[in-house]
């Protein structure tokens, strides 16, 4: 018989990737990557962001309110202003000829609105106009969504190693990130709202009779910041610009870090298709006027337009360092937050707290996984030593596996992995029973090895594969802590389903093919 067959080449193939795979962990000269630690092991930040989805209403009703703007003005119906006013849209209508044909064109053009009783202000008719409650309850919904999917593009650009983001309630968002080492960089990239606009300069209007309130109709004052370099000292420039916006980010297909002739980081944007043909023509129907590049509400740069713009792009400067322009760029690419959110929880865990943990897991570990060698080797004597070999094995191709698939160690997988150490040697005191009832019935040692595990597979496949299908239940409707039980927990099982039942017996058969005694050291 040889004593090395296929099924060994692939057993040592399967503890040699789980080497190589676990080797970057120990040692920084290997080419793959460690394991994940997660957030309760190498430390981090902890957020729960609180999204002001009731801005996403009223941004609706803005809309609302401009696109029912013009809808009067296409049918030439007098009006005396419509406005939002908190969560409705107030119109104001100056007599009866004009209520007749507003409430016309609302029935057609705007029946998802609800029309209140009319009253009268100031000797014109006026009308509350409302979304109806599942509408402004589905738009609320729709702006946690859309804030958890941009925040999650834009920790994923940040490049933050398996981050837990997961919505909690109605409108707050949970954040773990482990491994962040500027926390207030990462706030920042998370908060910043990103709605880029771009605004024409009213060049009409003075800026200094707008800095003492008195504002044109149709503008608004923002502000620019401009750093002098050789001082450090910040001065906020103000603007008057024109309230319609020409063009916004929603149109943006790519936003990447330049370098302009000076060396200095920008930020180089490009438009879609229908974006570049706006841009184009805006930037055509614009020469010699100002453009304002506005990202929430702070004014970048407002150049003026020399010559039409074809392509779709633009570039934004700003005196930035390396890292603004790179969070701005990932801002601008993961796209903007539909509204504003608020950290109304933070909590950093230190890297000391982290290391404490991995300590005391790895002492317990270690503690638990002696007791239970010493047990197996004065228990079962030579085929305790066996099993032992089979236990290390299996924490080395845990590891492995940890490490292969990218997953995150966490404290609670910790706890996993020690309870995987019980199952392990669960299986090996079931087989190892299996083969002393044999042995006392007569059979020779190998026919005794043989019907042990043959016998004992059963009852191991039935106990673990139970096991297994929790764990997976437990991954796929986790979150958090119990996620990573489950991961460590799954790949434990699988581990000791393949150190029982092929590995040791692979080693059984081995040492049986050299024995020349009809004894078993059991």
């Amino acid at each position: 018989m040889k004593l090395f067959t296929l099924k060994h080449g692939l057993i040592l193939i399967v503890l040699v990737f789980a080497i190589v795979y676990l080797m970057p962990t120990f040692t920084n000269t290997w080419p793959h990557k460690k394991i994940n630690l997660g957030l309760d092991l190498q430390g981090g930040m902890h957020l729960v962001l609180e999204v002001q989805n009731i801005k996403a209403v009223e941004a609706e009703l803005e809309r609302t309110a401009d696109e029912i703007k013009k809808e009067l003005r296409q049918a030439n119906i007098l009006h005396q202003g419509i406005s939002r006013q908190g969560n409705t849209v107030l119109a104001k209508l100056p007599d009866q000829e004009a209520r007749s044909a507003f409430e016309r064109t609302i029935s057609k053009e705007f029946s998802n609105l609800k029309v209140g009783t009319a009253t009268v202000v100031d000797g014109a008719v006026a009308f509350q106009l409302r979304l109806p409650d599942d509408e402004m309850d589905m738009i609320r919904k729709m702006a946690t969504d859309q804030a958890l999917e941009t925040i999650r593009n834009r920790i994923d650009e940040f490049g933050v190693s398996e981050p837990d983001i997961r919505i909690q309630g109605k409108n707050r968002i949970l954040l773990q990130l482990p491994g962040i080492n500027d926390p207030e960089r990462a706030k920042d990239l998370i908060g910043k709202t990103a709605q880029l606009t771009f605004q024409l300069v009213d060049e009409q209007a003075s800026v200094e009779a707008a800095v003492k309130g008195n504002l044109p109709v149709g503008s608004v004052l923002l502000y620019e910041n401009k750093t002098d370099p050789s001082t450090g000292q910040t001065t906020r420039i103000p603007h008057v610009i024109k309230k319609q916006v020409l063009l916004d980010g929603s149109l943006l297909v790519n936003a990447r870090v330049e370098f302009d002739q000076f060396q200095q980081p920008q930020v180089g944007i490009e438009f879609n298709r229908k974006g570049a043909h706006i841009f184009d023509r805006i930037t055509g129907e614009n020469i010699k006027k100002r453009l304002a590049i506005i990202l929430d509400n702070t004014v970048y740069s407002a150049p003026v337009i020399q010559d039409r713009i074809a392509g779709g792009k633009a570039v934004i400067t700003g005196n930035f360092t390396m890292n603004e322009a790179k969070d701005l760029a990932i801002a601008l690419r993961a796209g903007s937050l539909p509204a504003p959110v608020e950290i109304i929880e933070e909590r950093t865990v230190g890297p000391t707290l982290g290391a404490d943990s991995i300590r005391m897991g790895m002492f317990s570990m270690l503690v638990g996984g002696v007791l239970i060698l010493v047990f197996m080797m004065i228990y079962y004597r030579a085929s305790g030593l066996i099993a032992n070999l089979a236990l290390i094995l299996n924490i080395i191709l845990i590891g492995g596996g940890l490490a292969a698939f990218q997953a995150t160690l966490t404290l609670p997988g910790i706890a996993g992995i020690i309870l995987t150490i019980g199952m392990a040697v669960d299986a090996n005191v079931i087989i190892f029973e299996r083969i002393r009832e044999e042995l006392r019935w007569g059979k020779t040692v190998s026919a005794a090895v043989h019907a042990g595990f043959d016998r004992a597979a059963l009852t191991i496949l039935d106990a673990n594969v139970t096991t297994l299908i929790a764990a997976i239940v437990l991954f796929q409707f986790g979150t958090g802590p119990i996620k990573g039980f489950a991961v460590t927990l799954g790949l434990g099982i699988v581990a000791s389903l393949f150190t029982a039942l092929i590995l040791s017996r692979s080693i059984f058969d081995l040492v049986l093919q050299k024995k020349t005694t009809s004894s078993l050291s059991i």
